[in-house]
């Protein structure tokens, strides 16, 4: 079966779920990385199919463990400048890892700007604030909490500090908002993972494929959910003027992040050959760029 014959054997389009009830994940995963295309005017609907077209939550998350929820939370921005995550995609996502029996939810970003204005401009704070659950920790980097770390198969990078939550947690969910970005062409699950990295991240724009490639080496994502239920199309990664912002109503999830990568880069018009870091990427083994070897769900979310 192409990938043409599969996205549209797949493409199982209803107003609520569009699972085949007791079709098994593996179907799908053993004729390559899967990944799921959903769209849904809700954003918790949509976190809620995504994750359960892949398994549900009590797939990647058990009982008892410590799971890092990694949004974007850089920027000083409003949900509707589409610089930072969606609030409600956080949310969504932490209550389904405390329903799996997760013992602690730890929610954290390195910002680019003023942390506190971050946190709460970008609407992540209050709403995991609101929560309410103790299980549920929303903190600040604090900058002495990173370790050095070797990278085996680093390029660029052969020894970095990493943020020492993500580097002990049981499992970690990244959860990139997509939108455009001036050095890196487009910003999603591979470059969130900048967020987790300490010292001087300016300096992987010398070589920002392999660099990127190298810190995805270090911190494994087990599940990468990248929000586009609103894009930024230009002026990122920053953004700040509506007229960029184009609403997608869309969530793009697998476990292999690369591959997420190269069906989300759809939305902007590209494809995984356009942007170097997802060529260097797939040529280096982190994960599949080529989309014929990339098993394409898609669904339409309820609510």
């Amino acid at each position: 079966m192409n990938r043409r014959e599969f996205i549209k054997n797949s493409a199982l389009f209803c107003a609520g779920t569009a699972l085949v009830p007791g079709y098994p994940l593996s179907a799908y995963a053993a004729q390559g990385p899967l990944v799921v295309m959903a769209e849904g005017k809700s954003a918790a609907s949509l976190v809620r199919e995504t994750v359960k077209a892949l398994g549900g939550m009590e797939a990647f998350v058990k009982p008892g463990e410590t799971v890092v929820v990694k949004p974007n939370i850089g920027w000083d921005r409003t949900p509707e400048q589409a610089a930072n995550t969606h609030p409600e995609v956080v949310t969504e996502v932490i209550r389904l890892c405390l329903a799996a029996g997760a013992a602690k939810v730890k929610v954290f970003d390195r910002t680019c700007n003023e942390p506190r204005r971050c946190y709460v401009t970008s609407g992540i704070g209050p709403a995991v604030e609101a929560i309410g659950d103790p299980r549920v920790e929303l903190s600040h980097i604090d900058d002495r909490r990173y370790r050095v770390v070797d990278i085996p198969g680093g390029v660029f990078l052969t020894r970095q500090p990493f943020y020492e939550d993500a580097l002990t947690a049981d499992k970690f969910i990244n959860l990139p908002v997509a939108k455009h970005h001036g050095a890196s062409l487009l910003t999603l699950g591979m470059k969130n993972i900048m967020g987790v990295a300490g010292g001087n991240r300016a300096g992987f724009h010398r070589n920002l494929p392999d660099a990127l490639t190298d810190i995805n080496l270090a911190i494994r994502s087990h599940l990468t959910i990248i929000d586009a239920t609103r894009i930024l199309l230009a002026n990122g990664p920053q953004g700040g003027r509506l007229e960029d912002v184009k609403i997608a109503n869309t969530l793009v999830a697998g476990t292999d992040i690369v591959a997420a990568d190269s069906v989300a880069v759809s939305l902007f018009g590209k494809t995984p050959l356009d942007i170097p870091f997802l060529v260097t990427a797939g040529k280096r083994g982190l994960g599949v760029n080529d989309l014929e070897k990339i098993r394409v769900m898609r669904l339409k979310a309820g609510g």
